[in-house]
């Protein structure tokens, strides 16, 4: 089960890399997802499922919806011709297949070991106790930060809509 984690962990940071040092932005959502399934893996095999599936469904799902609808709607590739035949090669989606192809060959290996409730030291949290923390002494936290995520979201639409009517081009 270590060196899964390890593994996984492995998939985490040469996705996360990709993410950093990629020059188109479609490519590095698609890192970014491989990066987020990885952590949800490590999460379940730290023992913490339910922290995995709100990785699976909050971030690598519902954040990273936003961040391609944000990409979409702001336009900035201009070139869509040629984005549009780079993406149907085989190119574009060997490296992110090759690594969610890691992390599924692991989560199939660590269904196939077993209970995992064995291998672990570590107590379960369950939904009740991550809602009653987030929900009880961190509730501003929280709201605080879903109204940061969307003045962050409005202001980048602010920053790069078009200059006029009839413009195709943002600002940036």
């Amino acid at each position: 089960m270590e060196l899964l984690f390890y593994l996984a962990g492995a998939v985490a940071v040469l996705a996360s890399l990709k993410v950093v040092t990629g020059k188109n932005t479609i490519h590095a959502l698609l890192y970014l997802v491989v990066s987020l399934l990885a952590v949800a893996v490590c999460f379940y095999l730290m023992g913490a499922p339910f922290a995995a599936g709100l990785e699976v469904i909050v971030y690598a799902g519902a954040i990273l919806v936003l961040f391609v609808f944000s990409v979409m709607l702001f336009n900035l590739n201009h070139d869509e011709v040629q984005f549009a035949r780079q993406t149907q090669g085989i190119g574009f989606w060997a490296g992110p297949v090759v690594l969610a192809m890691c992390l599924l060959a692991m989560l199939v290996a660590i269904i196939q070991s077993g209970d995992i409730q064995d291998k672990l030291t570590v107590n379960l949290v369950d939904a009740k106790q991550v809602g009653i923390l987030l929900y009880g002494p961190y509730l501003l936290a929280v709201e605080i930060a879903s109204f940061l995520l969307l003045a962050g979201l409005i202001a980048g639409y602010h920053y790069a809509k078009p200059e006029g009517p009839g413009s195709h081009g943002g600002r940036l």
